[in-house]
């Protein structure tokens, strides 16, 4: 048997069943089920707690993400796939700094190729920008 790893958004709200503690998931086609909370709490995190794996994972399925440690909101990556009219011939990942809230007149607000540092790396403040 084959395994499998996945992302998806799910809403979830901590509810017991028969005594049990788990968690009513509905999911993004509202399905809606029931998890134990031990599996639950395994599978999931909340959406600003994600780790930089989660990120790339979400950037893949077309989401755009962002760190809470980063100065400055209004800004996030997001992957940049290329079609048939593209001088780019492979995914890249963008910044996009356009919607920056500073008080910096000089801040730059454009959107350029990124590239991850080390403490974005390993951090687990990433969450996915709605």
């Amino acid at each position: 048997m084959k395994e499998f790893i996945g992302i998806k958004t799910v809403k979830a709200e901590l509810k017991a069943r028969d005594g049990n503690p788990g968690y009513r998931v509905i999911y993004e086609d509202d399905y809606e089920s029931w998890s134990p909370a031990n599996v639950f709490e395994k599978s999931y995190k909340e959406i600003n707690e994600m780790t930089f794996g989660s990120a790339i994972e979400a950037l893949k399925v077309g989401r755009k993400v962002a760190r809470a440690g980063w100065n400055g909101k209004g800004i996030f990556i997001e992957l940049q796939v290329p079609d048939e009219f593209s001088k780019m011939t492979h995914p890249y990942i963008y910044i996009d700094t356009i919607g920056l809230k500073t008080t910096n007149p000089d801040a730059p607000k454009i959107r350029v190729p990124w590239i991850a540092s080390q403490t974005d790396v390993l951090a687990d403040d990433w969450y996915i920008v709605i």
